[in-house]
This record gives structure tokens, C-alpha cells and sequence, in this order.
């Protein structure tokens, strides 16, 4: 009641103010003098649309504002449920933050120095937005840029699948140009680091039936139990080898 009681003395003090605005004075008098003119005005009608944008155009940015934290919810939802997925631990009907939590431990590792970064939050980095930071980004040699992406982030997130104090899986975000897009996903390793569990991509705009066959079942199944390194420690992992 309290409550009410408060906001009713805002809404009054408002319009008082409103009353006392010269700005708002002169918009109530245009308005009179708007809809005082006939149907067929050409200011009325201008007038009209006019305001109709504006109303529009306040609508559409309260809701995208108002809906953005609800969008990185449901981004960052649909990212665990990915990594769940490749890491064949994916069920219906479960809950995937509890399942995320669980079963899946991030980290952060020094891509020159290969070791885990501890003073930076695993759960808030962003890797894809950090490839694209002058600060947080490097040059990738041109003899070692195979897919021509120029730019790697310094620091990549990696995800621990682990039963206890044993790992059961390496998850790692890749990344590649199609024909159409770039696209993202992630490889799923045996505790080796050498042997390929699944494959998974969640972000992709390719020709369906064509590079949009990187999504079918059947696909991903031929990349289990491949090796990302040949004996001679050169990379050869692809999905015409073994």
C-alpha cells in the first residue's frame, strides 16, 4: 500500500513537472492543432506517420533492451547444450545448467605457452569476441594459416569432461571458412589429446545438403577415432584420413 501510495506522489510530481515544461506546452498545442485539421491535410497525414515511427521505433528498442539478458541466457544455454552433446553426455529432458555444472569444467589456456590461466574467468571469456581484439588477438603466420583466418585469439577456452579427478574428455572450440560462412563448433578428444571422440558445429550458414551436412549424424560419425597428429607429429586430422 506504501508502495502505491509512493508511486501515485511520482506520477503526480511528473505531470506537475510536465505542466511547467515550455517543450511539452508547445507539443500539446501542436497536437490540438494536427488533429484539428481535416483527413486530407498533408501535414496531418506526415504528421501522423511521423509519430507513428517514433512510437514504433521506442518500442522496438525498449524490447530489445529488455530482452537482451534473456538472449545471452538462451545463447549461453544453447553453448552448454552443444558441449554436452559432443561430449555424449546430452539427454532429453535434462537440465542443462545442472548437467553443465556437474559434469564440465572450463579453463583457460596460454596458447604460446600452453599453460592454464588462472587470473581470468573461464565462465564470462569469450573467445570469439577476444579473435577480434587488437589486445587480446594474434597474427597467425602465413606459412601456418591454412584456412586464411588471419587472427587467433591469445587465449583459448578449453572444457574438461571428468568423473571425479579423472578426465574423460578434452572438448576444443574450432573454427573455419566455409563457402558461405564461418563456421564454429567443437572437437571432443580422448584424455590422450590425440584421439577424436565427436565433432559438433552449432553456428554455420552453409548450402543444406552440401557444406550444411557438417550438422548430419551421419557425418559426424566418420570423424570418431581419428587422430589429430600423424606419426610424424604434423597435423592430418580431415575427414578423408585416419
Amino acid at each position: 500500500m506504501l508502495n502505491a501510495i509512493k508511486k501515485n506522489e511520482q506520477y503526480v510530481k511528473f505531470c506537475a513537472a510536465l505542466d511547467k515544461c515550455e517543450h511539452y506546452q508547445k507539443f500539446l498545442a501542436y497536437k490540438a492543432k494536427v488533429l484539428a485539421l481535416g483527413n486530407d491535410s498533408l501535414e496531418k497525414t506526415i504528421a501522423i506517420a511521423v509519430a507513428l515511427c517514433l512510437v514504433c521505433a521506442v518500442l522496438v528498442s525498449f524490447g530489445a533492451v529488455a530482452l537482451k539478458p534473456l538472449q545471452a541466457y538462451n545463447k549461453n544455454l544453447d553453448m552448454k547444450k552443444n558441449i554436452l552433446d559432443v561430449a555424449g553426455l546430452l539427454e532429453e529432458g535434462m537440465n542443462i545448467d545442472s548437467a553443465f555444472a556437474e559434469k564440465i569444467e572450463p579453463k583457460l589456456v596460454d596458447l604460446e605457452t600452453g599453460d592454464y590461466v588462472e587470473n581470468m574467468n573461464a565462465e564470462e571469456y569469450d573467445q570469439r569476441k577476444a579473435a577480434k581484439d587488437p589486445k587480446l588477438n594474434i597474427a597467425i603466420p602465413k606459412e601456418k594459416d591454412i584456412a586464411h583466418i588471419r587472427l587467433k585469439a591469445k587465449v583459448a577456452k578449453v572444457f574438461l569432461v571428468k568423473e571425479g579427478n579423472e578426465i574423460k574428455s578434452i572438448i576444443l572450440p574450432v573454427s573455419g571458412y566455409g563457402l558461405w560462412s564461418t563456421l564454429y563448433g567443437f572437437l571432443s578428444l580422448e584424455p590422450d589429446g590425440q584421439t577424436v571422440q565427436s565433432i559438433n558445429f552449432y553456428d554455420q550458414a552453409e548450402t543444406p545438403g552440401l557444406g550444411g551436412e557438417v550438422v548430419n549424424p551421419k557425418w559426424r560419425a566418420l570423424w570418431k577415432g581419428k587422430k589429430v597428429y600423424a606419426e610424424t607429429d604434423q597435423p592430418s586430422l580431415d575427414k578423408g584420413r585416419n
